[in-house]
């Protein structure tokens, strides 16, 4: 059994871990840096420590997370997502000195996080994959070679990359020869290797990722679609779950293939398998992130299953309590990144003191967030300060209560991506369900909106009126 965990990971998604911990009676141990100390995870943990001054390298530091671990007495590590979730060297670590790692093997994440292997797997496994090189780029002469023969648009990808960095589209030899050199350069500082691969680019695609959960019994099954077409430079902004571009037979179709690359893999825990869907409807696998996603949340929704509860329960050794025909979907949920940054001004991030903040509740409505009024959002991480979920059984059932809770939640003393959720969500082409990777770039009218005022000032303008039309 598995009685304490240690949580490698801050804000939002150490909260989401606490609260199962809790719910698992299970003793929870938060970690921070200075500029967290503040911050909920830290209230609301069972213990936490001090990882030191440094904001960002104190989450880095395997060996110090994992000594804290066993000098803690915890059983086990959960690493979040972001920061070293899909870093091999945290999972070995952990496997070395007899602490669970929350996640799949050491080996596993090595073998799925260098895109050159995990697309050789794909292959071996019968799983369609974009047409591409075989192998690393040894220079810019052969990634010319290889572009002339497969045809542009090409892109180019980091090796070790996630996460939506260290990718640059490629319109022409010029653009190639320009985007080369970056791609090396972001990959070395992103992923800490200069090696590079390409792919044919999928033009206009749907972001189709399953999500699929693991045991060491031999034992897989997915928990259905999520569509994240609706990004930003590869940054995700709305998550549905299941796809309302797909049928039935189409939802089968991707939902086999990632189980079977899981199986491929010997995968184990909670993961997800991420395809294109291109315009001639073929699913082309794109990467698997071995870790738990940020919009695990809607497939939670939909499906009723806990996947952070799962995660324990499989890394403890425990088989699976579902199989796949247990598995069913009910009506659809979606998720909204509420960023600190400004839509108007390139998506800008808006650090600073949150100096009003209410959830959003009512009928199918959840909040995932680690924000508070008078909580300062710290400038060193993620502008996401909270996930706003909702749930209908009906799609356009959906898109009213997205708009609803939307306008429940307030978030002041920063700029939000709020008011721009609030437009896509009233575009005819979202609602209709006709929407590519290519959305946000396609409306560049969506940002033509005013900015919404806080309900203070609102209420503080009426007041004024009230008094100058009644001459008081």
């Amino acid at each position: 059994m598995i009685n304490k965990i240690l949580i490698a990971n801050r804000g939002e998604i150490a909260v989401r871990i606490v609260r199962a911990c809790a719910e698992s009676g299970i003793t929870s141990v938060a970690v921070y840096t200075e500029p967290d100390r503040h911050s909920l995870h830290v209230k609301k943990a069972d213990h936490a420590y001090n990882l030191g001054p440094d904001s960002i390298a104190g989450y880095l530091n395997v060996h110090r997370i994992v000594n804290l671990a066993v000098a803690t007495g915890c059983d086990a590590l959960h690493p979040g997502y972001g920061f070293l979730s899909e870093n091999p060297d945290l999972a070995a670590a952990c496997e070395r000195r007899g602490i669970r790692f929350i996640g799949p093997s050491s080996d596993v994440i090595r073998k799925m996080g260098n895109k050159i292997e995990a697309r050789q797997a794909m292959i071996e496994a019968g799983v369609p994959v974009v047409p591409g090189s075989d192998g690393n780029l040894a220079n810019v002469d052969e990634a010319l070679a290889l572009a002339r023969k497969i045809g542009y648009p090409v892109m180019l990808k980091a090796t070790s990359g996630g996460g939506g960095r260290g990718i640059r589209r490629c319109d022409d030899p010029e653009q190639l020869r320009r985007n080369y050199d970056r791609v090396l350069s972001e990959a070395t500082k992103a992923f800490g290797s200069a090696d590079v691969f390409m792919e044919k680019c999928v033009v206009d695609p749907r972001h189709i990722e399953v999500q699929v959960l693991g045991d060491a019994h031999g034992n897989v099954i997915h928990l259905f679609e999520r569509d994240c077409s609706i990004q930003r430079r590869h940054q995700k902004l709305i998550e549905i779950a299941p796809s309302p571009q797909l049928s039935d037979e189409q939802r089968q179709e991707v939902g086999e293939l990632a189980v079977r690359a899981a199986r491929a893999v010997g995968y184990q825990n909670a993961g997800t398998v991420e395809f294109l869907l291109d315009g001639d409807d073929n699913f082309y696998f794109m990467e698997m992130n071995t870790r738990l996603q940020v919009e695990h949340t809607i497939s939670e929704e939909i499906t009723g299953v806990d996947i952070v509860k799962e995660q324990i329960r499989i890394a403890a050794g425990e088989p699976l309590r579902y199989r796949q025909d247990d598995i069913q979907m009910r009506g659809y949920a979606m998720q909204f990144r509420i960023n600190a940054e400004d839509p108007k001004n390139d998506f800008l991030p808006s650090f600073g003191k949150i100096t009003r903040y209410f959830a959003a509740g009512g009928p199918g409505v959840r909040t995932d967030g680690a924000i508070y009024t008078g909580y300062v959002i710290p400038p060193y991480y993620d502008s996401m300060c909270a996930k706003l979920i909702v749930w209908s059984l009906d799609w356009e059932d959906l898109i009213m209560r997205g708009l609803r809770a939307l306008d429940d939640i307030v978030v002041n003393g920063v700029k939000t991506t709020i008011p721009y959720h609030q437009q896509i969500l009233r575009s005819q082409d979202f609602r209709c369900g006709r929407f590519t990777t290519g959305f946000v770039e396609q409306h560049p009218e969506l940002l033509e909106y005013s900015a919404r005022r806080p309900r203070r000032e609102l209420a503080a303008v009426i007041a004024a009126a009230l008094v100058t039309h009644l001459g008081l």
